[in-house]
């Protein structure tokens, strides 16, 4: 019997009820043994080992895009259609959703979510809201809860939130991107304390080595569905080549520094292949054990790939093009095993092969997936490998 006990350090309560509060759980045989398929105990684990071997803390901040879809009629059947057509950071997606947006950012301020951006995205109907930058737990957490105000707001206002990673073939996908950086007593180790090639620490090159080395089999943690990957295409901002960049927006990995870091400097990086189809912990556990394993073994970064990473596609390994390619990618790496039991590994196999069979069989049109399927897939991040 697997028990689900509630973590009451993630209470929180329902901003728009007045009785209800929310949390998250963790699934147990019995209490103080874990059932070995809870994502979040395969991420206390994945955290314990980056403690005791390193004395790490890894942080994190997620981005959440998402659209807004309003219900119409056409030809006596409903259909959900974007609630307006401006571009990228138009304030006249405002005049549409500010009052939507509003209650988002007010609930989320309640529940003591940082918000550091919210924006129109280049998407029609397409937003983005900026999470705060916190330890990695917390901000799974807030992930979790973000999402739940987003889709909740939306249906009081009448409307459909999703954050499906590919919306419309003639539209941009949707992502949850990363920001990782490593703290030490509460310090930023990621940023260089002296000279260095990158702007970064050797502690921060090796772990971020680590993730490129393994990116093809975290795939199948971050980008699990077959339209996670019709996201991750040339020419979309995302990851189609397995290389680095400081300012190439193409590169799956990205480092960056808020305003305020010196421009030599680096603060953290960017994961782009990591979407809300992924479970958070599972995705983040991968992360962190791909980043362990640079750290042992002292890895360095290859050149960083600058401008259109397009122009170097033949010298570039792709990342994976489908479910398939990053299950052939885990079979291979066996780093995982470390904290994650064999029948969690096969179960996740097992349900990435029948999400293949269940949306990209031939005689199918995956153009045009159902829309309740379409909109809302497998939302239930928190039970879902």
């Amino acid at each position: 019997m697997i028990r689900i006990i509630p973590d009451l350090s993630t209470r929180c309560r329902i901003p728009w009820e007045k009785k209800q509060e929310m949390c998250l759980a963790d699934m147990v045989i019995k209490p103080g043994k874990p059932w070995e398929y809870c994502p979040r105990e395969v991420f206390r684990k994945v955290s314990k080992i980056l403690k005791d071997e390193f004395d790490l803390v890894v942080n994190a901040g997620f981005e959440i895009e998402f659209y807004l879809l309003k219900s119409v009629m056409r030809n006596s059947k409903e259909d959900w259609v974007p609630i307006d057509k401006t571009s990228y950071c138009s304030t006249s997606a405002f005049d549409v959703a500010s009052s939507i947006l509003e209650d988002i950012n007010t609930h989320l301020q309640t529940m003591n979510i940082s918000v550091e951006q919210l924006h129109a995205e280049t998407g029609k109907g397409q937003f983005e809201i900026v999470l705060g930058y916190t330890e990695a737990g917390t901000a799974i957490a807030s992930l979790i809860y973000a999402r739940e105000v987003i889709r909740s707001v939306a249906r009081q206002h009448g409307l459909l939130a999703t954050f499906v990673p590919k919306y419309a073939e003639d539209e941009d996908g949707s992502g949850s991107h990363v920001h990782i950086s490593l703290s030490r007593n509460g310090e930023n180790v990621f940023i260089a304390s002296g000279e260095s090639k990158y702007g970064m620490s050797k502690i921060g090159e090796a772990f971020m080595a680590g993730v490129l080395n393994h990116l093809p089999a975290i795939l199948a943690f971050t980008a699990t569905h077959p339209l996670s990957y019709e996201r991750m295409l040339p020419k979309t901002r995302n990851a189609a080549y397995l290389c680095w960049g400081k300012e190439n927006t193409e590169a799956p990995l990205r480092t960056a520094s808020p305003p305020g870091i010196a421009d030599d400097l680096v603060s953290h990086f960017e994961i782009k292949a990591f979407d809300a189809c992924a479970n958070p912990y599972l995705g983040l556990a991968s992360i962190t054990m791909a980043g362990i394993d640079g750290l042992r073994k002292d890895l360095s970064l290859p050149e960083p790939v600058e401008g259109d990473s397009d122009v170097c596609g033949e010298k570039l390994r792709s990342v994976p093009d489908s479910i398939s390619e990053s299950l052939i990618a885990l079979a291979e790496d066996t780093l995982f095993t470390e904290v994650m039991s064999e029948n969690l590994l096969t179960a996740i196999k097992a349900i990435r092969k029948m999400e293949v069979k269940n949306y990209c069989e031939p005689e199918r049109d995956y153009s045009q997936p159902e829309m309740d399927v379409y909109k809302d897939p497998l939302q239930d991040i928190i039970f879902k490998f």
